[in-house]
């Protein structure tokens, strides 16, 4: 056997009768020869790390726009925060880890700048609509690679589609990255508002504390346990009195940060920039080029301009829309 046969074999001896075994994927929409040394969800593990929107998850916004720190999280840590969680909880309730890994890893690459300010700006004018779980699926599909995308398995891509809300992921894996998800953003966003001076310790609601835990390890500590103890099969799930204190932590967070005017006092500049940017490439489409040329031929305009503005980082949005709007100062 090579190496990749010893490893789909150590998968059907060690892994949960309830996990995605790697030769059982649904496969690609391109077939593609296996890999001697990985397997299928491996090799897709290994696509995400290495395009180019995974790269710049590191310059796009999580919660706070342009923070004057260097500790903040940005999308691409919190994304590595999501795979350490999902991969604990995979690894503890025996399901494929690959799988999950590569499914954490890609879950935001659909996401806008500006974080969900900018998602919203976007939905707003973008023929049909838009979210960041959709976009996620059509980066890997059609946009990666200049435009012949990453070829990833179904099972990844479901993963990335149902990630955050509606119908639920069909692999247990997948499950464990929509909690994981979870877990991640309230307890790095708790931190994230503490160090901004947005809230303190006190300010927390008392009974979820007293709960789940005062530091931000014992919260994880005791949402990742509950998964792990409550799931049954394939049946990923907190025990009801977890989710119940879980769920009052994320109203606090709702009503005490996240429309919080000092936190989000810039995002109502984001709307604007994204407008701006997007209505200039409607009067111009000429401003676009490579992949984003087959798209504009194939889905139209809108879609096309979409998918380009997406695809920016914080600092190159701002950018554009100055060298769009900003005249320069004369050189005389």
């Amino acid at each position: 056997m090579n190496a990749r046969e010893v490893s789909e074999n150590n998968e059907k001896i060690i892994l949960s009768k309830y996990a995605t075994l790697s030769v059982n994927t649904k496969g690609r929409a391109v077939f593609e020869p296996k890999c001697e040394l990985r397997t299928d969800f491996q090799r897709d593990r290994d696509r995400i790390i290495h395009c180019k929107s995974f790269r710049r998850l590191k310059h796009k916004t999580q919660v706070f726009l342009s923070p004057e720190s260097d500790h903040y999280r940005t999308r691409l840590t919190h994304t590595l925060e999501v795979s350490q969680i999902a991969r604990t909880i995979a690894r503890a309730l025996r399901m494929n880890e690959d799988l999950t890994e590569a499914i954490a890893l890609a879950h935001d690459l659909g996401h806008t700048p500006f974080g969900h300010a900018g998602e919203r700006a976007l939905n707003n004018i973008v023929e049909g609509g838009f979210t960041h779980f959709e976009q996620g699926v059509r980066v890997c599909s059609v946009i990666e690679k200049s435009g012949e995308g990453l070829n990833l398995t179904a099972e990844v891509l479901d993963g990335i589609l149902n990630h955050t809300r509606g119908e639920w992921p069909s692999t247990p894996e997948g499950k464990i990255v929509r909690f994981s998800d979870r877990i991640a953003y309230i307890n790095h966003d708790i931190d994230d508002a503490i160090t901004a001076g947005i809230i303190t310790e006190q300010d927390l609601p008392c009974e979820a504390v007293e709960f789940l835990g005062k530091s931000k390890s014992e919260r994880i500590d005791s949402l990742v346990k509950s998964i792990v103890n409550s799931s049954e099969g394939t049946d990923i799930k907190m025990d009801s009195e977890t989710e119940k204190y879980y769920d009052v932590m994320h109203k606090f967070l709702f009503e005490s940060v996240y429309t919080n005017p000092s936190a989000k006092a810039e995002e109502n500049k984001v709307s604007g920039v994204i407008e701006g940017i997007y209505e200039h490439i409607m009067r111009h489409p000429e401003v676009l080029s490579g992949e984003y040329n087959s798209i504009l031929e194939r889905d139209g305009i809108s879609r096309a301009a979409a998918d380009y503005i997406a695809g920016m980082t914080d600092h190159f949005a701002v950018t554009t829309f100055k060298n769009i709007y900003i005249p320069e100062s004369w050189r005389i």
